[in-house]
């Protein structure tokens, strides 16, 4: 039976679709680090991570027969994509399905900060009453500015419109303006003019201390500051020493540069101290309804890649969306965006009187991907005449 290995408590339906398709699952609470996971990927097929597990290119040098990786999270920088994709193993992710929760959160860490509830809370519990309005807004009126305009910074522009703010936010990219939103020219212009800022960037490698102490101190006084994204983008020792001198009124962190692999484990960081400040344990999916969202989506994206060789919505391999199988097998061909490969294929096939009913190819960068629908079972000489043309990386086939 193929197994599949799911870590760091991805929800029970994941599991649950797998088996249903008969895989064996084993599913674990805790991420691993790369000398535990390549003990642990023997005869595995279909791995299963979230955000702390790495799969690097040792990792995946070590199981190179490893047909897919799920990320059931937005991101995807702990698995080396380039090289996983050189090695033909696909890797899918789910970059909407928990949108709507770090949204919410988003939000609510706006209200709480400009309202001082977390520097009330603490003076509660240390016994103190202090029942006063000094530094504590409405969010009706100022502006917040988003750092990153794609699915989740789009959203919380919505709902902050909502609430009555002026919304500007800053992208790379060229995107469509929602609502009252404005696109900005800089983002200098971005943190010279936002009461309240919240960063939705990706986690590429440049992005690394993208916010620091030159972008910090270009904030306006008594602004707030919000991290949901990544968490080595922000230079956190700037962060602590701008709360420290009274220029920024408060921070929400959820991610962090580094973080513990299990639930329970000790975590320290240096911004405890401050009073307006939420930090949470990069809690920003993970609601029940997102992480089952998460869980049921990105298991179907691997069954569908696994059992048809959809590669829709793929981040590291051509993609083609595919129709059930057609005649008595499916054909994948994995290879270097080369010319000619498709028909070296065909004629392969053709050699062996293998009849195609059809057939569809995807180029992307420097991948080519062929799926044929045959009439006949290939025996081992047309596989190994397709494992034979120049530039293959790999060969499946999927029977109906």
């Amino acid at each position: 039976m193929p197994q599949a290995l799911l870590l760091e408590n991805i929800h029970p339906v994941a599991a649950e679709n797998l088996r249903a398709q008969g895989y064996t699952v084993t599913r674990l609470r805790s991420a691993m680090d790369e000398s535990e996971l390549i003990d642990a990927l023997e005869g595995v097929d279909l791995l299963g991570v979230r955000s702390k597990t790495n799969v690097t290119k040792k990792v995946l040098q070590a199981h190179p027969n490893l047909s897919a990786v799920g990320c059931f999270s937005i991101g995807t920088n702990q698995v080396d994509l380039d090289y996983a994709g050189r090695l033909g193993v696909a890797v899918f992710n789910a970059p909407y399905s928990n949108t709507r929760s770090v949204v919410e959160l988003v939000i609510s860490d706006i209200i709480a900060l400009m309202r001082r509830i977390p520097a009330h809370a603490h003076q509660m519990r240390t016994g103190l009453w202090d029942k006063s309005a000094t530094g504590s807004h409405e969010v009706r009126g100022k502006t917040l500015g988003i750092i990153g305009y794609g699915n989740i910074g789009s959203q919380v522009s919505i709902l902050a419109e909502a609430l009555g703010m002026n919304v500007i936010f800053y992208d790379i990219e060229e995107k469509l303006a929602l609502g009252n939103a404005t696109k900005v020219a800089s983002l200098d212009e971005l943190l010279r003019n936002s009461d309240a800022i919240t960063v939705h960037i990706d986690g590429r490698k440049s992005n690394t201390g993208f916010i620091a102490e030159p972008q910090f101190a270009k904030m306006k006084q008594d602004a707030v500051f919000i991290n949901l994204s990544r968490g080595f983008i922000v230079d956190l020792a700037a962060l602590d020493a701008h709360l420290l001198s009274g220029h920024l009124s408060g921070a929400a962190i959820d991610v962090y540069p580094t973080e513990p692999k299990s639930a329970g484990d000790p975590f320290t960081t240096d911004l405890t101290k401050h009073e307006n400040i939420i930090l949470t344990p990069h809690i920003g999916g993970s609601t029940l309804e997102a992480q089952e969202a998460i869980g049921r989506f990105v298991s179907h994206k691997l069954l569908d890649y696994a059992q048809s060789g959809n590669t829709s919505l793929s981040v590291n391999l051509p993609n083609l969306t595919m129709n059930p199988v057609r005649g008595v097998a499916r054909i994948t061909h994995l290879h270097d965006n080369l010319p000619g490969v498709l028909a070296q294929v065909n004629q392969a096939l053709g050699a062996e009187n293998i009849n195609i009913l059809a057939q569809s190819l995807a180029t992307e960068g420097e991948l080519g991907y062929v799926v044929t629908d045959v009439d006949t079972l290939p025996e081992s000489l047309a596989l190994d005449q397709l494992h034979q043309i120049k530039g293959t990386i790999r060969v499946q086939v999927l029977q109906k």
